[in-house]
C-alpha cells in the first residue's frame, strides 16, 4: 500500500496509455480469432488476443503479473510459429517480429508498478523472451541468401555448342525459336561483378498511366533499336547510345500502351528459304484426351517462300523495321534512316483495322513483336478483356514485307477466309486472340502461336466450338499458306484468364534415344508442356486429371485437365491457411480470415458467385510474357515466375443478354449463355500486405534431361516494398513481382531485370547464386538483351528501365542502360 500512495500521476496515466494500447491491439485479435476459429481456423488468434487484453487491464492496475504474462504468451507464439512456419525469416516475420517489440514496449510500461521482487523477476522474464524472440529471427536471416541453391554446381555438357566472338540480337528470343541465350562470353561467372555503366539514353517518352515500357532492344550491326510505348522508334549507335534517327508515328496514348519490340528484315543478305506445306487444316475438335496434339496425316511436302535478294547498292529500305501501333497500325522503316518505307501499303503504313468490323478506340492493337519470317511478317492482336462479348477478331495475318500486301489470314472461326473477308462481312468475332510472341521453325516451315482465350476471360458458356477448340492453346501454322498443322490445348474451356502468354521455346529435348525437336511451352499455370514441335505430340506424359466443378447458373466447367507429370512444376504449391501472410499479426489474421472466408479447392476452383473463390496462380502466372532461357551447354531451361493469388468473384451484369444465334453451335446447347462481369483483384491484406507469405517471385534452373529442379531462387529484394505502398529500403531478398523475363549467355550469366527494385540482376547458371547486380535510374518491366559490337568487339547487356510492373506509386522513367567490362 506504500508503494501505491507514493506513486505519481505521471506513472499512473503511462500505465492507462501503456496498458490500454496493448488491450486495444488484444481487442482485434481475439474478436478477429474468434471469427477464424468460427470459420473452423487457427485457436492461436483468439488465444493471443485474450492473453493480450489481460496484459492490458494487468498494466493499466499497475499489476507485475503483466511481464509474466506476456511473456508466457510471447514464448507459446516463439514456439507456435516455429511449429506453423518453421526456421524460415519470411513466415516467421509476421509472427515473431510485432509480437517481440510489443514485448519491448511492454517492458517500459511495467516500471510503473509497484517495486517488489516478482517485478523484477517478472521485467527480467520478458526481457529474456523478447530477446530469444527477435534472436531467434534474426538467425534465420543468413538462410535467406542461401535459399534455393544448388548445393553443387550443374556441369557443361560434353556436346554443348562453343562460344563465339560476335552476336547479334536480331530476334525478340534472340532467335526464331526465342531461347534468349547469347552464345558469347566475354561476360561470365569470373567477371561479371565488373560490370559498369558503359551509356546510358533517355528516350523523351512522358509518363502516362496507361504506359508500360516493356521494351526488350533489338541489336543488327552497329545499331540498337528502341521502341517506346506510344510506338516511337528509336535507332542508337551500338558502343556510345547516341541517337542515330527517330520515327514517331505520333498516336496519343491510351488506356494500356505497350511495345515490347520490333521485328527486322535484311533484304541484302543471299535467298533465305523457308520450308512451307500447303496441306489443308483440319477443324478444331475442342478437347482431346491428355490434352494431345492434332496434326494432319498427311506428311508435309516442303516449299520454298524465298526472299529475293537485293543488290547492295539498291534503293533505300533494303533492310527495315517493323513495327505497330496502339492504334492498329503496321509500318515499316528504312533501317538506316528511319523513313517510312513508301511502297509498304500506303505511305508505309497498313490498316490492321481492315476486315474486323467496329473497333472501339484502344480495344484492339498490337502489343508484341511483329513476327518477321522470310518474306512474311506475321501479326495476331490483342483485345480489351471483360469489356464486352463479340470483340474484335482473334485472325492471324501475314503480310508481304516488301509491299504490305496481304499474303494470307488464319480466321480460327472460319477457315474459309484465307485474305480479307468476304464484301459486308468480317473475321468472326470474339474468338481467341494471339497477343503474346509467335515462335518460328524455318526447317519445317511452321510458326507456332500462342493463344488467348475468347472474351470475357471468367465466363464461357456462350463460346464457339471454334473457341473452345482454340483458346489456351500452343497451333502450329503453315507459313507459307496459313494453313493449321497442329494444336494443343494447355486448359480446356478456360474459365481463369490462363491464355498461353509465353514465347513457345524450341530446343533439341533429351529423349530416350537421343534428342528430338521440341517445343517448350511455359504457361501461367506454372505446368511446363514439352512437345514434339514436328505434331504437337507430347515428348513429356500428360496425363488428364479430375478437377473441381461447381459454378454459377448457365455456366459448366470441364471434368478434367491437362497436367504435365513428367515435367516440374513451378511455384503452385497448394495453398493453405499457414502460408497465409501480411505484415503484422493483424493483417496476417486478416488474411486468414479471408482465406477461409473464399472457396478453394485447389487448381482450377471455379469463379466465386456471392462466395468469391481463391485463384492460385493468379492471371499474371506463374509463367508470363516474359518467357524462360534455356541455357544448352548445361542443358538447363531457366523460367522466371509470378506467386499471387487473386480472389474472383462473378457478378449479374446489367449489359444486355447474349444473341441466341452466337451461341448456336456451344457444346452445352440447353443452357441459356448469361453475361457476368468479374471482380478480380490480388489476394491482400487491409495495410496492402500480400496475403500469401513470400516468395512471390522466384527464378528456377531445370534440367531437362532429369526433368528436375537444379536450383530456385527469389527474384528480388524488399527494397521498395512495404505496407501502404511504401518503400522499405531493406535489401532482403522477397522475390518481387515482375513479368519480364531472363536471357543466359555462353559465359553462364543469366541476366533480369523485372523486379519492384531499381536493378539488374546476374545469377550464376550452375547455383542460382547473385553474381552481381547493376544500379537502375527506376526499376525495369522488360526482358534485358546482350550483343557483340561489331566495331569494338565490347559485349553489352542492355535493359529498358521505365518503372516496376503493376505499382501507381512506383517511379517512372524513359532509360535505356548498357552495361560493359570495365
Amino acid at each position: 500500500m506504500a508503494a501505491e500512495k507514493t506513486a505519481g500521476w505521471p506513472a499512473r496515466i503511462w500505465a492507462w496509455v501503456g496498458g490500454g494500447l496493448v488491450a486495444l491491439v488484444g481487442a482485434p485479435l481475439f474478436l478477429g480469432g474468434g471469427l477464424l476459429i468460427w470459420k473452423d481456423g487457427s485457436p492461436y488468434y483468439l488465444l493471443a488476443g485474450a492473453a493480450l487484453v489481460a496484459t492490458g487491464v494487468l498494466l493499466i492496475r499497475r499489476h507485475f503479473a503483466a511481464g509474466f504474462v506476456y511473456a508466457a504468451t510471447l514464448l507459446a507464439t516463439l514456439i507456435w510459429g516455429l511449429w506453423e512456419g518453421g526456421f524460415e525469416f519470411w513466415p516467421l516475420l509476421p509472427r515473431l517480429l510485432a509480437p517481440a517489440v510489443l514485448g519491448l514496449f511492454i517492458l517500459l510500461v511495467i516500471p510503473t508498478t509497484p517495486k517488489s521482487r516478482l517485478r523484477t523477476q517478472a521485467t527480467l522474464a520478458l526481457a529474456a523472451v523478447s530477446l530469444l524472440t527477435l534472436g531467434t529471427l534474426g538467425a534465420a536471416i543468413p538462410a535467406l541468401y542461401r535459399w534455393g541453391q544448388a548445393p553443387a554446381p550443374a556441369s557443361l555438357r560434353g556436346a554443348a555448342p562453343p562460344a563465339v566472338a560476335a552476336s547479334d540480337w536480331r530476334y525478340y528470343g534472340r532467335d526464331p525459336g526465342g531461347a534468349r541465350y547469347a552464345p558469347v562470353d566475354q561476360i561470365n561467372r569470373e567477371n561479371v561483378e565488373n560490370l559498369k555503366v558503359a551509356w546510358t539514353f533517355r528516350t523523351g517518352e512522358k509518363p502516362h498511366k496507361g504506359s508500360q515500357d516493356q521494351n526488350t532492344p533489338l541489336q543488327v550491326g552497329d545499331s540498337l533499336y528502341v521502341c517506346t510505348p506510344t510506338n516511337v522508334i528509336i535507332a542508337l549507335d551500338a558502343d556510345t547510345g547516341r541517337e542515330k534517327w527517330r520515327h514517331d508515328p505520333k498516336v496519343k496514348p491510351f488506356f494500356w500502351n505497350r511495345c515490347r519490340g520490333v521485328g527486322y528484315w535484311d533484304g541484302t543478305q543471299p535467298k533465305v528459304a523457308v520450308a512451307g506445306s500447303a496441306a489443308s487444316a483440319p477443324k478444331p475438335a475442342g478437347k482431346t484426351a491428355a490434352g494431345a496434339g492434332k496434326a494432319t496425316p498427311s506428311t508435309p511436302k516442303p516449299a520454298q517462300a524465298a526472299l529475293a535478294a537485293e543488290p547492295a547498292d539498291g534503293p533505300p529500305c533494303r533492310r527495315r523495321i517493323i513495327s505497330t501501333t496502339i492504334n492498329a497500325q503496321l509500318f515499316a522503316l528504312d533501317a538506316e534512316t528511319g523513313r517510312r518505307c513508301a511502297g509498304f501499303g500506303k505511305d508505309g503504313m497498313v490498316d490492321l483495322a481492315a476486315g474486323m468490323g467496329p473497333i472501339k478506340r484502344g480495344f484492339y492493337f498490337q502489343t508484341s513483336v511483329p513476327t518477321v519470317i522470310g518474306d512474311r511478317i506475321v501479326v495476331g492482336g490483342w483485345v480489351m478483356d471483360n469489356q464486352e462479348l463479340a470483340e474484335p477478331s482473334g485472325v492471324v495475318r501475314a503480310f508481304d514485307v516488301r509491299t504490305g500486301e496481304l499474303v494470307w489470314a488464319w480466321d480460327l472461326g472460319n477457315d474459309e477466309i484465307t485474305k480479307l473477308p468476304p464484301e459486308g462481312q468480317t473475321y468472326t468475332r470474339g474468338t481467341p486472340n494471339v497477343w503474346s510472341t509467335p515462335a518460328f521453325d524455318p526447317d519445317l516451315g511452321l510458326i507456332y502461336l500462342p493463344t488467348g482465350n475468347a472474351t470475357p476471360d471468367y465466363w464461357g458458356s456462350h463460346r464457339s466450338l471454334a473457341a473452345e477448340g482454340y483458346s489456351s492453346s500452343v497451333v502450329a501454322l503453315d507459313v507459307a499458306t496459313g494453313r493449321m498443322r497442329w494444336t494443343f490445348q494447355t486448359v480446356h474451356h478456360d474459365l481463369w484468364d490462363y491464355d498461353v502468354p509465353s514465347q513457345p521455346m524450341l530446343i533439341d529435348f533429351p529423349v530416350k534415344d537421343g534428342t528430338a525437336p521440341a517445343l517448350v511451352q511455359l504457361t501461367k499455370r506454372g505446368q511446363i508442356f514439352v512437345l514434339d514441335r514436328r505434331t504437337g505430340t507430347p515428348l513429356t506424359r500428360v496425363v488428364e486429371v479430375t478437377v473441381p466443378s461447381g459454378t454459377q447458373p448457365g455456366e459448366w466447367t470441364s471434368r478434367t485437365q491437362p497436367y504435365s507429370v513428367e515435367m516440374p512444376t513451378v511455384g503452385v504449391e497448394r495453398l493453405t491457411e499457414a502460408k497465409m501472410w501480411g505484415a503484422t499479426p493483424l493483417d496476417q489474421l486478416a488474411c486468414r480470415i479471408i482465406f477461409k472466408r473464399a472457396r478453394y479447392e485447389g487448381d482450377f476452383t471455379p469463379p466465386g458467385g456471392k462466395t468469391p473463390s481463391i485463384q492460385f496462380p493468379g492471371n499474371a502466372g506463374g509463367m508470363n510474357w516474359g518467357s524462360g532461357a534455356y541455357d544448352p551447354r548445361r542443358g538447363l531451361l531457366i523460367v522466371s515466375d509470378v506467386r499471387m493469388p487473386q480472389l474472383v468473384a462473378l457478378k449479374r451484369s446489367a449489359k444486355a443478354l447474349l444473341n441466341p444465334t452466337q451461341t448456336k453451335d456451344r457444346p452445352k446447347p440447353s443452357l441459356k449463355a448469361v453475361a457476368y462481369e468479374a471482380d478480380n483483384n490480388w489476394m491482400l491484406s487491409p495495410v496492402f500486405a500480400p496475403c500469401l507469405q513470400p516468395p512471390h517471385g522466384m527464378l528456377t534452373a531445370i534440367d531437362v534431361k532429369s526433368r528436375q529442379i537444379v536450383w530456385q531462387v527469389p527474384a528480388g529484394t524488399a527494397e521498395a516494398q512495404a505496407p501502404l505502398g511504401l518503400e522499405s529500403g531493406l535489401p532482403l531478398p522477397i522475390g518481387t513481382l515482375g513479368i519480364g523475363g531472363p536471357i543466359t549467355t555462353a559465359g553462364g550469366v543469366t541476366f533480369r531485370a523485372a523486379t519492384t527494385d531499381p536493378y539488374l540482376w546476374a545469377y550464376d547458371n550452375a547455383t542460382g547464386k547473385v553474381l552481381w547486380r547493376g544500379k537502375l535510374p527506376v526499376a525495369a518491366s522488360g526482358t534485358p538483351m546482350t550483343y557483340v559490337s561489331p566495331k569494338t568487339g565490347k559485349q553489352y547487356v542492355v535493359t529498358v528501365a521505365g518503372g516496376a510492373m503493376g505499382s501507381p506509386l512506383a517511379p517512372k522513367g524513359d532509360y535505356v542502360v548498357a552495361y560493359a567490362l570495365k
